[in-house]
């Protein structure tokens, strides 16, 4: 399904999620205003290093960030791989690929017009929370 955060599409893949569309919509639109802060939904990880990797940044709290080399350290990987991973997050803003970002700099962001949403999305962050990503 294609969703629109701050006038950017997103595409996500509903079929690894367990919650109706509606619902879905309702929970985005509500993270969008400010309203929320975790999505009260399932999600069916891909059994595979990309799920893996997904897995970690579902664990990211609202707010915070994680470099590639921090989660690649906690899967025993390479950062390289990690932002291969994130690339290839099929529900991006459920599962937060934004919260990771490179040593010094933003890093890359494949959903809708890439490093531009990421930016959004972690300012948006960091309205709410201070989360020390200033230097970007």
């Amino acid at each position: 399904m294609r969703v629109t955060m701050w006038e950017f599409a997103v595409d996500v893949d509903e079929r690894l999620l367990e919650c109706p569309t509606d619902s879905l919509r309702t929970q985005l639109a509500e993270y969008e205003r400010g309203e929320r802060r975790e999505f009260d939904v399932d999600v069916r990880f891909p059994d595979s290093f990309t799920g893996d990797v997904m897995r970690v940044m579902a664990s990211i709290p609202y707010g915070e960030t994680r470099t590639y080399g921090e989660v690649a350290a906690e899967l025993d990987s390479h950062a390289v791989a990690v932002g291969q991973a994130c690339g290839r997050n099929p529900v991006p803003l459920v599962v937060p690929c934004h919260r990771v970002v490179g040593t010094d700099s933003l890093g890359g962001f494949s959903a809708a017009a890439g490093v531009e949403l990421k930016r959004a999305l972690l300012d948006h962050e960091r309205g709410a929370v201070q989360t020390g990503l200033d230097a970007f």
